[in-house]
């Protein structure tokens, strides 16, 4: 996946996230956390560079200001490498996916046949999460209502050609398919290996162009791709006449959104208590409407994401 156009703070920013990565004490080096969890002043706030990370992001920054910390939002949109970044300290927090988030540092801890610990279960997917974050110097905060999980989605035109409501059907054609998606689909368990093993679908590619970014779309639309990789929250799939196909085989895991912290930066109850209060109002439903307004009504995350925050009383609105 390419990465998006930065300012040239972001940038060296970024190279010095890359530059660090390969730095710090190794995994079994870290003992256990016995340091206090630290409230510092500025925070650098990550996204994955995606409409419904960058919203989040915003938000986290949004209220951890009017919590008396300065933040920077830097925008990297590989898990492979804001992870280690975060666990740094380079990066401080991030929105993350639960179940995913807890595979994926299963799988880094354990290998990539490791068995999975995401579940539709909220409460064993944060125990697994938890316990697999917390050796790496992380926090992973209270998840709230909100949930989102990867989905998949083809044509209007294509689905009704062949008799397409789910995957399992798509796999029944026998039809070869080119995957729009991110780059690391390639391995992930959920996304093109788990299209072959489980539902039989014949990928012959990952065109790497991101998770529901409006390329990704249009090359579906286009017939460049027949496939794209989005998510349950995206509001624009009917401007490109798309239409999901339903996970019928429960491929995907429910994915809470929980703020995940570097816990020596930023694990004190200032810096949790800010992030903890979207927890009580932010639903599925807020954020799909949240990602309509940036997606398809072309508004800027940062001010959606502001007027959301004073709409739901967490933030006081500008004054005039």
């Amino acid at each position: 996946m390419s990465l998006p156009a930065r300012t040239p703070a972001a940038l060296v920013l970024l190279l010095a996230v890359c530059a660090g990565c390969g730095t710090g004490p190794a995994l079994e080096d870290q003992g256990e956390v016995t340091a206090p969890p630290g409230d510092s002043r500025r925070l650098t706030v990550g996204s994955a560079g995606f409409t419904e990370s960058d919203l989040l992001a915003q938000m986290y920054a949004l209220l951890l200001q009017d919590a008396g910390h300065g933040t920077e939002i830097l925008s990297v949109t590989n898990r492979e490498l804001y992870e280690p970044a975060l666990e740094r300290g380079r990066i401080d927090v991030v929105p993350e996916y639960a179940a995913t988030f807890a595979d994926w540092l299963n799988a880094k801890a354990h290998g990539p046949d490791a068995p999975t610990v995401g579940s539709p279960d909220r409460a064993a997917t944060m125990t697994a999460l938890r316990a697999l974050a917390a050796p790496r110097g992380l926090t992973v905060l209270d998840p709230g209502e909100a949930v989102d999980r990867n989905a998949f989605a083809v044509t209007a035109v294509f689905a009704a050609e062949h008799g397409l409501k789910t995957l399992s059907d798509l796999g029944a054609t026998g039809l070869p398919v080119r995957l729009a998606a991110g780059d690391e689909c390639v391995r992930r368990p959920y996304c093109a290996p788990g299209l072959k093993e489980v539902y039989g679908i014949d990928v012959t590619a990952v065109d790497p162009k991101g998770v529901g970014t409006t390329q990704a779309k249009q090359a579906v639309q286009n017939g460049q791709d027949q496939l794209v990789l989005t998510t349950t929250t995206d509001a624009t799939l009917d401007e490109f006449g798309l239409v999901l196909l339903a996970d019928d085989k429960n491929l995907q895991n429910a994915d809470h959104i929980v703020p995940v912290v570097n816990r020596a930066r930023a694990g004190g109850e200032g810096v949790t208590g800010a992030l903890g209060r979207l927890n009580t109002v932010l639903t599925t439903e807020d954020l799909a409407h949240l990602n309509e307004q940036v997606d398809s009504w072309r508004r800027l995350p940062q001010d959606v994401a502001r007027n959301y925050l004073v709409a739901k009383g967490l933030l006081k609105d500008r004054p005039d």
